[in-house]
């Protein structure tokens, strides 16, 4: 097999190849004066079985779609170049939030994105929590594995239980099914009850509102409140206050992707959460050193799982 990474962040590639035991594979990426890219592997690729790592989100130097179209122009390249199969291994999926026409003449972007991989002979598209699974699963025609985070959360909260008691809460009505399988998962680790809880909310015209509804029990205890990514922190503080209301004793959140954009900084600081937990799909670039965000942040590395996915593709292949 041959592993890529084309993340300017080598924290996530290197940590994965450590657990695959294989080197990164070179390739060289120059960029011309007038914004265009060339990647190439320096590798010969032909026959091989190839994984490129590469997380969509935006940072001060490319935007998610200029990270896409450099991911699908080297999927291309390899396959131009002889590679059996390609999998694009892509923690964090651009415009994977827009999977459903909500307004006229909506674009449906989760399901062209996925046949952009699909042109390019993408063999195998490798995901860490998409917002909608189903959604997800179904945009796309080539496999995919759909990779979810809870996994990565679970010694993190296992250290923080405690003997208190503890419940998982979803933000939203649209996660509800994302906390349900953690609960479960931590009642099997932690080999005790669990409990459940779930945060009315609402949106319209792009403003989110809420009545404080808390669907669950939660006074005195724990709160394990679970998303799939942060953007401008207002969902996860508006459900963490509701919470802290609702009698919960502390409230740690755990985010897949964080994002943190806009005034996510100062709506994160508030005491209503106690910790944050992310993965390494997205570095947390725009969080300052001297700030209380960073002060109670913490990472989980999405590495084993990516890993343990890759093994076992290789795996069924050797079969």
């Amino acid at each position: 097999m041959l592993l890529f990474s084309l993340d300017p962040n080598p924290t996530l590639a290197q940590a994965l190849a450590v657990n695959l035991g294989v080197p990164l594979a070179p390739h060289e990426e120059r960029r011309f004066e007038d914004g265009e890219y060339k990647l190439r592997p320096l590798l010969d690729p032909r026959g091989s079985d190839a994984y490129v790592l590469h997380s969509l989100y935006g940072d001060a130097q490319n935007s998610p779609q200029d990270k896409l179209c450099r991911l699908l122009m080297f999927i291309a390249t390899l396959r131009e170049h002889g590679a059996a199969r390609v999998t694009a291994v892509v923690p964090y999926l651009a415009y994977a939030r827009k999977d459903r026409q909500t307004k006229a003449f909506d674009p449906v972007s989760l399901r062209y994105v996925a046949q952009l991989f699909e042109a390019v002979g993408t063999q195998q598209l490798i995901v860490l929590e998409a917002h909608n699974v189903a959604a997800f699963q179904n945009a796309c025609r080539c496999p995919s594995v759909h990779l979810e985070a809870q996994h990565a959360f679970t010694a993190k909260a296992a250290e923080l239980a405690g003997g208190d008691p503890l419940a998982v809460a979803s933000p939203d009505p649209g996660g509800v099914k994302r906390a349900q399988l953690w609960r479960e998962l931590l009642e099997t680790v932690l080999r005790r009850p669990v409990g459940f809880a779930m945060v009315d909310k609402r949106r319209s015209a792009g403003v989110v509102s809420s009545d404080n509804l808390v669907a669950g029990e939660v006074d005195g205890m724990r709160v394990f409140l679970i998303d799939d990514l942060v953007a401008s922190g207002e969902t996860l503080r508006r459900a963490a206050l509701a919470l802290r209301r609702a009698g919960a004793r502390e409230v740690v959140a755990c985010v897949a992707h964080g994002l943190f954009t806009g005034s996510a900084t100062q709506a994160l600081a508030d005491d209503s959460i106690a910790r944050i937990i992310i993965t390494d799909s997205v570095p947390p670039l725009r969080v300052p050193l001297a700030c209380a965000l960073r002060a109670k942040l913490s990472i989980a590395s999405a590495a084993p799982l990516l890993a343990q996915a890759i093994k076992a593709c290789l795996g069924a292949r050797s079969d």
